[in-house]
């Protein structure tokens, strides 16, 4: 298991990490096979979507936080239980296939991190899985 380690700056953002995610791919010298990305946290998660227009992600956290209002009727009292459903929403892993020793993703695709309480540390895990030939 490899680990990615980043600091948030907002209380809500999407951090693009699929540069690192990359890196990690090729440091591993996987050809073909699968990239698990899994965020440890309760309140960010992780997803693919458009990595071109920066307006895509202010969309996607504009909806999000009228979905779950930092301010609403929540019995949970830390004061961030917006960011645990947010993160629910979202989800807390992605796979995605390796190819040619890169991720296979569309052409306007990126990963994010989805961060809903922050600024704060976090963590990725990213396990890669090396394809062992056909099981059919």
């Amino acid at each position: 298991m490899k680990i990615i380690s980043l600091n948030t700056r907002n209380r809500r953002e999407m951090v693009e990490i699929t540069s690192q995610v990359n890196k990690l791919i090729e440091d591993e010298k996987i050809r073909t096979g699968f990239c698990l990305v899994f965020v440890p946290h309760t309140t960010c998660g992780v997803t693919i979507n458009e990595n071109a227009d920066p307006s895509v992600r202010a969309d996607i956290l504009a909806i999000l936080a009228r979905l779950a209002p930092e301010k609403g009727n929540y019995q949970h009292g830390e004061g961030n239980s917006d960011a645990h459903v947010a993160s629910s929403l979202v989800g807390h892993s992605i796979l995605a296939p390796v190819i040619n020793g890169r991720l296979a993703l569309g052409t306007w695709q990126g990963i994010f991190l989805c961060e809903f309480d922050g600024p704060r540390s976090r963590q990725v895990w990213v396990k890669i899985i090396a394809e062992t030939g056909d099981v059919s």
